[in-house]
């Protein structure tokens, strides 16, 4: 099969695409800028945009890597990539015509998509044939090329990390609801795996390996154990990235260094019980007082904060109830380090902070807390960005979290591999009717669609890390972290399928692996927030020429 046909799905579906959203931003447009409650009245359409958008960038990019020999691809990564390219341009004219008027399609442009031709084209994309080879590839454990020469070394060090030091810890550790092995944390700190995402001038190692170093790592740690190894890394690069953005000179000394070693560890406090992604309701406050501020409310979800000795807390320091978030400034909150599923602090001035594990069915091992702050002080020199960051908290929280979401995807990736890995090995030991179900051709095409959309995601996220060295990505960064934390759900459930009873058994970390992936779409921004509020709104903008 030529490139060329490639390139004629990518263009028809890229016309499609771009004239669709088109017209739903002219749909939203109220003076001249996107109005979220013209959106809302349509949300279904506005989310599916946001995920055809995500899918259809995945694959021009994953074509584009797979045809590029200078990135050590070859027939497995072009063939893993047409079939990618196949579904993408299926699943998006299918999702099209199904509600043509309320996506404005063209008549045109979805009559050439849905021609003999083209119906012609997909197939051959998509010929069992093909969906064959590569799961027969998969099964003797080939899986495409990483594209990572430069940064080898790094991924065979936690690779080696992840197989010998994590994968032991990790089914006791879930079965138990215990916490992170203290070998587990001694290995990253003596890997200076907390100091990735923190320049060189402050002790770190992202000028050397850059956010796709980052990325590696998070997916090997991830691949061997989410909760206790692959998480880790994720609070100090938020924090750090906020103090970067943001912080004073003073700050970027103080912390940068000491989140670098692993001296400091944190904690994000941001959701609250009856606010998550609409923080313009959060309710925690900070107050002053002489020498500084003192906190009051509960934060949720609040992952490792019983061991971290430093909480990112997002609160409003503004009375103004109109500023919105605009009154919420970022404070660091410091605490004793707890191994447990309960802490509680006072301070000599009165004022306390209390915890308390939240229980989950997955992402067990750091624990994600409920939070109290009661008169909980905070010196003066913990605001982030002094006086001048007053009010300024929510776009520093989202500076940090945009590495966290691209940094979720690594995560998803991670558990992806992991359960493509335990599907491959299982479908090749197990027999059923005399023979390994390995053989069935349902299985092969189960195994060839998990390995491919493994090996699409994984490159575009490599490609959004690389965007973000630039400063450039926030929006493809937002994109990848909702297709791989859906799609990562869907890997291991059938990873789960392929194990049949034996994967609903703890015998298993198939198990685990399905638990653990439900978590991607709920944490660092809800799905159908990242959809709407995020992807959908800057698609929109970008369509209407404000952005």
């Amino acid at each position: 099969m030529s490139d060329e046909l490639l390139k004629q799905i990518e263009t028809k579906t890229s016309d499609l695409l771009k004239q669709v959203t088109e017209t739903l931003a002219k749909r939203s447009e109220e003076k001249g800028q996107v109005s979220v409650s013209k959106m809302d009245e349509n949300q279904l359409v506005h989310y599916n945009l946001s995920y055809s958008t995500a899918e259809k960038r995945i694959s021009d990019h994953f074509t584009k890597y797979a045809f590029a020999k200078e990135n050590g691809t070859g027939e497995l990564e072009q063939d893993m990539a047409r079939l990618f390219a196949g579904e993408a341009a299926h699943r998006l004219r299918s999702e099209l015509a199904s509600r043509k008027d309320e996506y404005g399609a063209s008549d045109a442009l979805l009559n050439d998509l849905f021609s003999p031709d083209m119906n012609k084209k997909i197939q051959e994309l998509t010929s069992r044939d093909r969906y064959n080879k590569v799961g027969d590839a998969a099964l003797q454990g080939s899986f495409g090329a990483l594209a990572t020469e430069d940064l080898k070394d790094i991924r065979d060090t936690y690779k080696k990390i992840a197989e010998q030091v994590v994968m032991p810890h990790a089914e006791h550790v879930h079965r138990n609801d215990d916490f992170v092995p203290d070998d587990i944390l001694q290995s990253l700190l003596d890997n200076g795996a907390f100091g990735l995402s923190i320049p060189e001038e402050y002790g770190g190692y992202q000028d050397t390996f850059g956010n796709t170093g980052m990325m590696i790592v998070t997916e090997e740690l991830s691949r061997a154990g989410l909760s206790i190894a692959g998480s880790l890394i994720t609070r100090p690069e938020i924090l750090s990235k906020a103090i970067l953005k943001g912080g004073t000179p003073e700050q970027k000394t103080k912390w940068l260094g000491a989140l670098a070693t692993g001296e400091k560890m944190c904690a994000v406090a941001a959701t609250e019980p009856d606010y998550g992604s609409d923080v313009a309701g959060f309710k925690v406050t900070a107050d002053p007082v002489e020498g500084g501020w003192v906190l009051n409310g509960v934060k949720t979800w609040c992952t490792f904060a019983g061991y971290a000795d430093s909480l990112m807390v997002l609160a409003r320091t503004e009375k103004d109830p109109g500023l919105k978030h605009k009154g919420l400034s970022i404070l660091i909150a410091e605490k004793p380090r707890d191994k447990g599923h309960k802490f509680d602090f006072a301070q000599p001035s009165g004022g306390k902070c209390t915890g308390s594990a939240i229980p989950t069915i997955g992402y067990r091992g750091m624990h994600s807390f409920e939070v109290n702050f009661d008169n909980y002080f905070v010196p003066a020199e913990n605001l982030i960005g002094g006086e001048a960051g007053r009010g300024k908290g929510f776009y520093l929280q989202m500076e940090g979290f945009a590495g966290g979401r691209v940094q979720t995807a690594a995560r998803a990736n991670g558990v992806m591999q992991a359960s493509l890995e335990a599907a491959v090995r299982y479908a090749n030991d197990r027999k059923v009717f005399s023979k390994p179900i390995a053989d069935y051709q349902l299985t092969k095409w189960k195994i060839a669609r998990m390995a491919m959309i493994v090996q699409a995601s994984r490159q575009y996220s490599y490609e959004v890390a690389r965007l973000m060295d630039n400063h450039q990505g926030l929006m493809e960064a937002s994109l990848v972290k909702f297709y791989a934390s859906r799609i990562a759900e869907w890997v291991a459930r059938e990873a789960m399928q392929i194990h049949g009873g034996m994967g609903y058994a703890e015998e298993y970390a198939v198990s685990r692996y399905f638990v653990d992936a439900r978590v991607f779409s709920i944490f660092e921004g809800a799905e159908e927030v990242m959809a709407l509020r995020v992807c959908a709104r800057d698609l929109l903008a970008q369509a209407l020429g404000q952005r």
